[in-house]
């Protein structure tokens, strides 16, 4: 059965309203943590900072190296603002060093988000 005209366009309008609806409450979600995503060219300069830095610390897949691995499952259980104290902060008396000078806080929780669900650089 073919729908009308005037019919397959309130459905397709339908469809994109859904889809729409559906991202909005995604970000929503990802908002509601308070945890504000930086903008895409500062995106690519936190994952750089990842791969390159902390990777040479923690290993380029971030499975430990000299310094603990950096994945979801090794961060799982840890306090988000703990974590983001430490890369913020560093530890004294270790080999990690405070990231504040080249980042945010906001930045900081980002990336620690990031980490814990996994996404790598």
């Amino acid at each position: 059965m073919k729908l009308p005209a005037c019919c397959r366009t309130l459905t397709a309008k339908c469809l994109l309203l859904g889809c729409c609806a559906a991202l909005f409450i995604s970000e929503a979600v990802y908002a509601d943590s308070g945890i504000v995503s930086p903008a895409p060219q500062r995106v690519a300069e936190l994952r750089h900072l990842l791969r390159e830095d902390c990777g040479a610390c923690h290993g380029l897949t971030l499975n430990g190296g000299l310094g603990s691995p950096l994945t979801a499952a090794a961060l799982a259980g840890k306090p988000g603002d703990s974590l983001v104290a430490t890369l913020l902060d560093g530890r004294p008396g270790s080999a990690m060093p405070p990231w504040r000078p080249f980042m945010s806080e906001a930045e900081a929780q980002w990336l620690i988000r990031q980490l814990q669900q996994g996404v790598t650089p």
